[in-house]
């Protein structure tokens, strides 16, 4: 339930419908696994708990999706010794080396052959949609994944025009004036973890973890490197790892504030999961809006 990263995109038109009408429109994209020739499998799946059959969970203003993703898993060093004799006897049997073209035909009907046998992997990537902010928080720090997410969505609603919430290039800017200490958004402090790159076409990198980052020795870095990674802490709330691609890793709740709920236990188990949504939310959102507003300045 509690997210470990973030991407994050304005949804330029709000996202309506009550629970039963996006209900019927996710479970037409619903998951089903891997069939012996297929390689990978993607649909929405119960966002809460697998327990729970819903494809999508909505709670005050708040939307949340799950997308699961199953493919076959199939090392290339296992394809590769099984290719190599197969094209070895073509070979002979046409008296030639094979062309590139022959040895890729070769290979995928080899990997046709190896897919019912090979293992399946699946993962699950949440997204969470606050309508009155119009923001889609989805929990990945690959982009990849991220539009994956929001690309299946799009089939389920009809359209879904979104757009990064956070500017590479006043990121950029704004990450060399957080090391320095100035211009931090409001209520947050340096954490003690930082990446800086060289921007000639080298790239030497240097990274500083559990290090005191005002200390002389990575100061001195931003005099010929861009930061890359900052960590930064909202005090007795959370912590996160800020990266120049526009993602949020590392996304960590403060052990006090994640149990406010447990005097709920967990015997009602979709309220107690509804109320660590709407904390987490809380949370979120308290750390986001100073931050986004800080990169608007």
């Amino acid at each position: 339930m509690w997210f470990k990263n973030l991407r994050l995109y304005k949804v330029n038109e709000a996202i309506s419908g009550d629970q039963e009408q996006l209900e019927r429109q996710f479970a037409e994209f619903k998951f089903s696994p891997c069939m012996a020739q297929e390689a990978m499998k993607i649909g929405f799946t119960s966002p809460l708990h697998p327990s729970f059959k819903s494809f999508c969970h909505l709670t005050s203003d708040l939307l949340l999706v799950a997308v699961k993703r199953q493919e076959k898993v199939l090392p290339g060093a296992v394809v590769q010794e099984e290719l190599e004799p197969k094209i070895a006897a073509a070979e002979q049997e046409k008296g030639r080396p094979l062309s590139r073209k022959e040895k890729q035909a070769l290979k995928e009907e080899l990997i046709q052959a190896l897919l019912p046998r090979a293992f399946s992997r699946s993962s699950v990537t949440r997204a969470l949609y606050d309508r009155e902010q119009q923001w889609l928080l989805v929990d990945t720090s690959s982009s990849s994944k991220a539009e994956e997410v929001l690309a299946l969505m799009r089939k389920a609603l009809g359209s879904l025009p979104a757009l990064p919430l956070l500017d590479n290039h006043k990121l950029n800017q704004q990450l060399h004036f957080w090391l320095q200490g100035k211009e931090l958004p409001a209520g947050f402090e340096l954490g003690n973890e930082a990446e800086l790159k060289a921007p000639d076409e080298e790239g030497a990198k240097v990274r500083f973890s559990n290090h005191l980052l005002s200390a002389d020795e990575v100061q001195s870095h931003l005099e010929d490197k861009l930061v890359t990674r900052l960590a930064l802490d909202l005090p007795e709330q959370l912590s996160l790892l800020v990266c120049e691609d526009s993602s949020i890793k590392r996304l960590k709740f403060h052990e006090v504030v994640c149990q406010q709920n447990d005097e709920m236990g967990w015997d009602d188990l979709a309220a107690r999961l509804d109320a660590d949504l709407l904390l987490m939310h809380q949370l979120l959102r308290a750390a986001l809006e100073p931050l986004l507003k800080n990169l608007e300045q």
